[in-house]
Parts: C-alpha cells; structure tokens; sequence
C-alpha cells in the first residue's frame, strides 16, 4: 500500500470519527440542564424565564435562565462568546448584539453566533406623565417649540438601542435640539415620569400599561408602522408625526457560532413549540410583547440586515466606532 493510500484512508476514518461523534452529541443532547444567559432585566428577563420554562418541558432537561447585565448587554455576549460551541450555553440576544459592536463594546458581531429561532418582536414607546396635559404627540412638539425649553427625556444609555430610537424618533419629530437626555436606572421609566423627573421616556409598553390603565401616565405612540396588540388605540409615531419611522426590537436565541447544526434544530424545535403554546400568547398580551417565531434561516437573514440598519443610523448620529 502506498504512504498516499494510508494517508488518505487515515483521513476518511477521522472524518468518519468525527461525523459519527457529532451524531451521538446530536442524540444525546441536552443530556443536562442547558443555560441561558439572559442580558437584560424587565421585560425582557420577564419573557425569558417563561422562554425557559416552556423550552425546558420540551427539551427533557432544565433551560435555566442566568441573569448577565450590565454594559448594554456586552458582559452577557462575552460570557456565552467565550464557551464551548456545544449547545449547553446560549443568548438570549437581542439587536442589542449589533448596538454592542457598532459602539465598540464588544469586539466581535453578529457573526460569531449562529441563530437558534427568533422568538418575540417589542415595539418601544413614547410615554408622558399625565399631569403634563399632553395627550398626544402633536401636543407635546407644539408646547416645547413655542415655548422654547428643553424636553428631558428619559434615556437607559448611550448607544443602547432604546438611546438609537429616541434619537431617530426626535429628529423625525424636529425636537433634536430641543433635547436634554438624562439618564436612568432601567425599569425606572414610569418611577422617573411620575416624579417628575423627566418629562418623557421611550421604553417597552409593558412598562406604561398599569400605569396608562390608571390614568397616571399617557402613551403617546409607538415607534413600529402598526399598531401593537396589548395598546390598539395607541397610534403609531408615523401616524402621530414622525414620518417614515419604522423601529422594533426582535429577541431569540443563539449560540456560539461552532455549535453544531444538529444541536441546534433540537432548541430551534423546542423554541417553536413553546412560542406557539396558549401559554406564551396568553402573556403576550399582558407582558407587552408580539409572539414572532422565525426559523434559524430567516432569523439569520433578518440578523444580517438588522445590522446593517443599525450600522447606517448609528454612523448617521456619530456614534459608530
């Protein structure tokens, strides 16, 4: 037999190996509890824990829900960047992912995680204290151009993707200028309006909707082309003003990029079973969130072009590094 002859034959048997390992993990997974880092609070550790649950039944084994905050979600995106590709740690990511590298906290993008399923789309919104008398967009542009102060708004960091549409949302409005951004703790959106502390803030319907139901705080519009579900009367910004906007955010899951396909088509089974149960649409309407199932493909895809939006309006605003 020849040295090319052995080696090559060599090679098929690792190949082979390899393939026939890969197919084990594949059968056996998850053979123990999966993790799942969740990057934010509010709504959405909220979703995520009943994520966790719905998965976790149809997985066999527990999906645990580890709170990771902090740095926009950057220190949540490096913990699950740096573990094994092996489907035992995943995201629970968000267009957060691309805010982070196109700001220059992270060091790596989109690309170094591959799609599980995309799960839920939110749709941000503009809120104002009640006692401000403004019940409508129109009302609030009208009183602070002619009376010439500025609007303090409330905003949950520089960069963040909230930040990116207040910012788009004002200008659309003509009140870029006009603009005092004052920063705060996340979740505090309604505490902060009702102290007086700021006079608006963009942040997840969720937040406002106990507080709209008790005639303490008004929301203005919603930042997507269509009316959301949990708040119908509530018009759209583009309705109210705003021409053209058109912003949400989309949650799923993803894992390193190295984890194999075959794992995660057993997540990506499990993640579509649990959004389409009567459970996670029955919350949707109370959480403030819109089901949005997508597979790994179209989630991927919608990943890639999502990024390059981000990339375009954080260059447009010089805060792309």
């Amino acid at each position: 037999m020849s040295a090319m002859s052995l080696k090559s034959i060599l090679a098929a048997t690792v190949i082979t190996a390899g393939a026939g390992m890969t197919s084990v993990v594949a059968q056996t997974f998850p053979a123990k509890p999966v993790e799942m880092t969740v990057l934010f609070g509010g709504t959405a550790q909220t979703i995520g824990q009943l994520l966790a649950d719905l998965m976790s039944k149809e997985l066999g084994q527990p999906l645990v829900p580890v709170a990771r905050t902090g740095g926009g979600g950057s220190v949540g995106y490096q913990h699950v960047h740096s573990a094994s590709a092996d489907g035992y740690s995943i995201v629970w990511n968000s267009n957060s992912i691309s805010t982070n590298y196109h700001g220059g906290k992270i060091n790596f993008d989109y690309k170094a995680f591959k799609p599980i399923a995309k799960i839920s789309i939110e749709v941000p919104a503009l809120a104002v204290s009640a006692s401000s008398g403004w019940k409508t967009v129109a009302d609030m542009v009208k009183d602070i151009k002619t009376s010439g102060k500025k609007l303090k708004i409330g905003a949950s960091g520089k960069g963040s993707f909230t930040h990116l549409t207040t910012v788009a949302l004002l200008d659309s409005l003509g009140l870029a200028e006009q603009t005092l951004h004052v920063p705060y703790d996340q979740g505090k959106a309604p505490v902060e309006l009702l102290a007086g502390r700021i006079d608006a803030a963009l942040q997840w319907p969720g937040q406002f909707l106990s507080h709209a139901k008790a005639g303490t705080i008004n929301i203005l519009c919603v930042t997507s082309n269509k009316r959301v579900s949990e708040a119908p009367d509530v018009p759209t910004c583009d309705e109210a003003g705003a021409k053209g906007l058109n912003i949400t955010m989309w949650r799923g899951l993803a894992a390193p990029a190295n984890t194999p396909d075959d794992v995660i088509a057993k997540l990506e089974a499990a993640a579509k079973k649990a959004v389409a149960s009567e459970a996670f649409v029955k919350a949707s309407k109370t959480v403030g969130f819109e089901p949005a199932y997508a597979d790994r493909k179209e989630f991927g895809n919608e990943i890639a072009a999502d990024d390059k939006q981000i990339a375009d309006l954080m260059k447009k605003l010089g805060l792309k590094q």
